[in-house]
């Protein structure tokens, strides 16, 4: 209790939020809600904190938990060395900034056989103590009464004697605290090319920072992330650097004041301005960069992994065709375009290969074949993926529907990842007889009728949307992003009856074994018809139950709360606001004047309040509405086709295909995506492109600069 009381104080003050709500919200925590469920069930004692907050909470708490078990560690380490006092207990139990306390227990740990501790070893420890006193006029006389077997010479004596006084001035809070706030203030970083990689074609890629500096807490997060890709490929040294001078002179500063009685040494104080700068250079400098190197590397994978997440919550929750019996196809040239059929359900019903392109250029034998299958199967959509010979199939495609006598709508959907998905364990399940090809395809025009549904199956990093992703810290890349999925499912809500187990494992509560019952339930039993039923799933207890069940949406349900938002812990409230407006529920959702005349405030009880009475009533309005936008059909120019079509000034349409911290892609349709740069997205300054543009938006941009030599095409999205 005590540790929670410390923690929710903590995280209130540093996220500026309310400590009641805080605290409650980790009581939640720790009781097994999940963030969606808190968010959306539990307003009432979160004071309706959001998904944001809540996670947020959520990840420092755990980081604080991490830091209380580290305190165990050395509280434990320094009493076992019999050093604990009651002042550096209490300023142990104190502390919660992780460096400051890695500085307290720095002079306690453990350490290999430094110089300092042979010299230790040696017995130089007092003449160390001589040393900093400053009051011998002759300090290597002093220091022929420490030579020993182990010690040969005086010199040897104060090399020993100022290795310890160098370890100590390493060690020492301020010192590292005097270093740290120059680093924080002047450091500089800095990259440079080894010399023998220079004319490398590997190396072009870094070519920007050849002979590169700026000041360190200017350095954007990918260009930071650039330059140490360029470190670890052995292409670039990156360095840290300070005014070294300056900060010597500061550690010199607060070395103890030289006497003033006339018995002050300046040979001691020499040696004594000889060993900081050894410190400095050997001990301090070096340890201090590494702080602050994994720091900043530390910022910019946050933000990295936040560019991401955002652009995978978009992309996940980009506008679904619905239930349309859909033709996918997986463009190609020499291998063909795999084309399947599929129904409402995504499920796959025909498939094979047409070659209407060069070199085999069979374009009448594809023509009658696509025309017969968009007849047989019914097609209403088509999808075609965005990836080699896209353009040009979909030109095959619409001159074929045109002659036709059906008008499917036709789309370009991105492929990133189905290849992913195609190799996958979770496709070989859906499908172990088809190849490879078939089951791109099928990805493809699924992805068309439900995005969501469909990317979930594939590790979020394959799905192409982020910024140096495999550069950045995997373990939090993976939190982040499985966090997103969550929350992107559990926002949209599934169908109990037809979601996949994949689908299904990311809603509140559940996870693999008990998405894979209830997949395994509904086969050997048929459809739900209530989510009361959700309570027979083998292992499905009262507290998953109550995690999961606002998430699933059962459509044609005997009770028309099962398709909605409203949690069943509600529909007691729902039921008596039926029963004083003497009708039913599903009356009360058809009528909006009875639901107008509703009082809310008459159902308010201890438990249910304000917040959920108003979420209640919206959802009454809409049952089970999906908050995703309505699909667009695009169409490029089609007068460019090759980098070569281009020219500067042209303005296109482009769908943004990526989004990172310095701008965003854009596909105008030759095969090779173009940037517009952050300067170059308004007339106004912004703080970050997603201010401006989602993923996916159709824009109109402007060929502002074509490098050839290195395929890259820079636009405007300025007027």
């Amino acid at each position: 209790m005590e540790l929670l009381k410390t923690f929710t104080q903590l995280i209130a003050g540093e996220l500026h939020l309310n400590e009641h709500a805080v605290g409650n919200t980790l009581k939640l925590l720790d009781e097994g809600c999940t963030i969606p469920f808190i968010s959306r069930y539990r307003k009432e004692r979160t004071g309706g904190l959001d998904e944001v907050q809540i996670t947020a909470i959520s990840d420092r708490a755990e980081q604080l938990k991490e830091m209380a078990k580290r305190k165990e560690t050395i509280i434990k380490t320094i009493t076992e060395q019999q050093k604990m006092t009651p002042e550096l207990q209490q300023r142990i139990d104190d502390c919660w900034v992780s460096t400051q306390l890695e500085d307290i227990y720095l002079p306690f740990k453990p350490k290999r056989r430094t110089r300092a501790q042979i010299a230790r070893e040696q017995g130089l420890e007092p003449l160390a103590q001589l040393l900093l006193l400053q009051r011998e006029a002759h300090p290597e006389k002093a220091a022929q009464r420490f030579i020993n077997g182990d010690v040969a010479t005086a010199a040897d004596a104060l090399k020993g004697a100022q290795d310890i006084i160098a370890e100590q001035v390493s060690e020492d809070e301020r010192s590292r605290n005097s270093v740290r706030s120059a680093f924080r203030r002047e450091a500089f970083i800095e990259s440079k090319v080894v010399k023998a990689k220079k004319d490398t074609d590997e190396a072009q890629k870094f070519s920007d920072y050849f002979d590169w500096e700026e000041p360190l807490k200017r350095c954007s997060s990918h260009r930071l992330l650039a330059m140490r890709r360029g470190q670890e490929e052995g292409i670039l040294r990156v360095s840290l650097t300070i005014e070294d001078d300056e900060a010597v002179e500061r550690l010199k500063r607060s070395l103890p004041p030289f006497p003033q009685n006339g018995l002050g040494s300046r040979a001691c104080r020499k040696l004594l301005e000889e060993a900081v700068e050894d410190g400095y250079k050997r001990l301090l400098l070096p340890s201090i960069e590494t702080e602050f190197a994994a720091i900043s590397k530390e910022r910019a994978d946050e933000e990295a992994i936040r560019v991401f997440a955002e652009n995978l919550r978009q992309l996940l929750l980009a506008a679904p065709l619905g239930q349309k019996r859909v033709m996918g196809i997986d463009p190609g040239f020499r291998t063909g375009c795999k084309v399947v059929c599929l129904n409402e359900q995504g499920n796959l019903l025909h498939h094979e290969a047409i070659f209407p392109h060069p070199p085999v250029n069979h374009r009448m034998q594809a023509s009658v074949h696509l025309q017969q299958m968009l007849s047989d199967y019914r097609i209403e959509a088509i999808a075609i993926g965005n990836g080699t010979a896209s353009r040009e199939t979909k030109e095959f495609v619409e001159e074929v529907v045109r002659t036709s006598n059906l008008a499917p709508r036709i789309f370009v959907v991105s492929e990133d990842g189905a290849s992913v998905y195609s190799a996958s364990k979770t496709a070989r399940d859906e499908f172990p007889d088809e190849d490879v090809t078939v089951r791109g395809a099928v990805s493809i025009g699924r992805r068309l009728m439900d995005p969501l549904a469909e990317l979930v199956k594939i590790d979020p990093k394959s799905i192409g949307v982020g910024q140096y992703q495999h550069d950045v810290d995997q373990s939090k890349l993976k939190h982040s992003l499985d966090h997103v999925v969550e929350s992107c499912v559990n926002l949209v809500g599934v169908n109990l009856n037809t979601a996949s187990q994949h689908l299904l494992t990311y809603i509140s509560g559940l996870g693999p074994v008990l998405a894979q019952n209830i997949v395994d339930y509904r086969r050997d039993n048929g459809a739900f018809t209530s989510r009361a039923q959700l309570k027979k799933v083998p292992r499905l207890g009262p507290a998953a139950y109550q995690q999961c069940a606002g998430f699933l949406r059962i459509p044609d349900a005997k009770n028309p709360l099962d398709n909605s938002a409203v949690h069943p812990e509600s529909y007691a409230v729902v039921e008596q606001m039926a029963k004083d407006c003497r009708c039913t529920v599903s009356d009360l959702i058809k009528d909006k004047e009875k639901r107008a005349a509703i009082n809310i405030k008459r159902y308010v009880t201890e438990e249910v309040g304000i917040p959920t009475l108003t979420d209640i009533m919206n959802e009454l309005e809409k049952p089970g509405r999906d908050p995703r936008e309505q699909i667009e059909e695009f169409e490029f120019d089609p007068s460019v086709q090759t980098l070569d079509d281009l020219h500067e000034g042209m303005v296109l349409p482009g769908i943004v295909t990526n989004i990172t911290n310095f701008g965003a892609f854009v596909d105008i349709g030759v095969h090779q995506d173009g940037l517009v740069h952050i300067s170059q997205m308004a007339n106004r300054r912004i703080a970050h492109p997603l201010d401006v543009v989602k993923l996916h938006q159709h824009v109109h941009v402007r060929v502002i600069g074509i490098d050839l030599r290195r395929k890259r095409i820079s636009l405007s999205m300025k007027g």
